[in-house]
């Protein structure tokens, strides 16, 4: 299966105080360069949400975030009414103890830090006691994402398919063309040597012409790289369906296909030969463009 590396997802969850929105996006990147950005009361997630995000997507530049959509009213402080009469109790007695002057106003009780609560508070629990929910949900964000990925890696690899069986094409022509512009190269030599000879008056027998024309043929043919290329071609063809495509596979397999495509461009200097030389590496950097997009 080919995954694009360009996807999103979200997935929401209802709290008695709030809703948890979950979002999940990715774009492209050589290495795994993932990200997690929670709210300030989930913040203890962060780590567990990272290691979630290694397990499920290979590389990316992968980003991962969280927002809270409080309730109406959910998101105002709240006064913990026991913890404050326990708070003037103990300074009630404190104040007996020691022959002190109590004054009956406890407003700036108030001011000491804990006797509020809130959403916020409650929500910092909700991700203390039960991180696993919370691992359900970024899940859920994020398999979403994937599926988005499925489905552009499925354009990706129509594309790739038609980008190959151009290139097929490309190297049949080439093939053929090699056969015209080798026995025309082949026959020109044969003729320079023997225009060389009569001009110079000098003797080479048959035998010796046939020697030197095949040492030049061999300098230009490229039966060796015509069948490496076309099994680097079958190669392409066999990891673009494997159950886990990898991007990494096919990009070398690009770079093994236009390395082939230079030597031969290099070796034939037949005009037309290099045309089809350029037009299938014309081919071959359409795919490269797309391969840098594939996880």
């Amino acid at each position: 299966m080919l995954l694009s590396m360009t996807g999103f997802g979200n997935k929401s969850y209802d709290f008695p105080w709030g809703t948890v929105i979950f979002e999940a996006s990715s774009t492209n990147h050589k290495y795994q360069d993932f990200s997690v950005r929670l709210p300030v009361e989930l913040a203890s997630l962060e780590n567990r949400l990272l290691n979630l995000l290694r397990t499920l997507v290979k590389r990316g530049k992968v980003r991962l975030s969280a927002t809270i959509a409080w309730n109406p009213g959910s998101d105002l402080p709240t006064l913990s009414e026991e913890g404050l009469i326990n708070l003037y109790n103990q300074i009630k007695r404190i104040t007996r103890r020691n022959n002190l002057e109590l004054s009956n106003d406890i407003t700036n009780l108030l001011l000491i830090p804990g006797l509020f609560g809130g959403a916020s508070t409650v929500a910092e629990r909700a991700a203390l006691e039960n991180p696993e929910l919370w691992d359900s949900l970024a899940k859920d964000a994020i398999e979403s994402m994937i599926e988005m990925k499925k489905s552009e890696g499925e354009k990706i690899k129509i594309v790739l398919k038609n980008n190959l069986s151009d290139l097929e094409i490309s190297l049949e022509d080439m093939k053929a063309r090699w056969e015209i512009a080798r026995d025309a190269a082949l026959e020109s030599i044969r003729t320079r040597i023997e225009t060389v000879l009569e001009k110079y008056n000098l003797e080479l027998d048959e035998p010796r012409i046939a020697e030197e024309v095949t040492l030049a043929a061999d300098r230009w043919d490229v039966t060796e790289e015509s069948d490496r290329l076309e099994a680097h071609i079958e190669k392409f063809k066999i990891v673009l369906n494997e159950d886990e495509c990898s991007g990494k596979k096919l990009d070398f397999l690009i770079q093994e296909i236009i390395r082939e495509l230079n030597t031969m461009g290099s070796k034939v200097a037949d005009s037309e030969f290099r045309w089809l030389v350029v037009n299938a590496k014309t081919c071959v950097e359409k795919m490269r463009e797309q391969i840098q997009n594939v996880e």
